[in-house]
């Protein structure tokens, strides 16, 4: 037996008409759609990021403490 089955999309479906109404399907997908493209765009660019080629990772030398006192 399969997880989702053609007749659950269809329940989807009617539960969505029913609870935003047919002007607003339209309206929430576009958003919805708007909301992944961003999300991907920006996965995009931190993997962009991420893998630069010819860049390596700061070092921070400390500088030295003048408190230390020598012996």
């Amino acid at each position: 037996m399969e997880i989702f089955q053609p007749w659950h999309l269809i329940v989807v479906a009617i539960v969505a008409v029913v609870f935003f109404g047919g002007k607003r399907l339209p309206e929430l997908g576009k958003g919805l759609g708007e909301g992944f493209k961003g999300f991907k765009d920006g996965l995009k660019g931190v993997q962009d990021e991420v893998n630069k080629p010819g860049e390596t990772a700061h070092t921070v030398t400390p500088k030295a403490d003048d408190t230390v006192t020598k012996s």
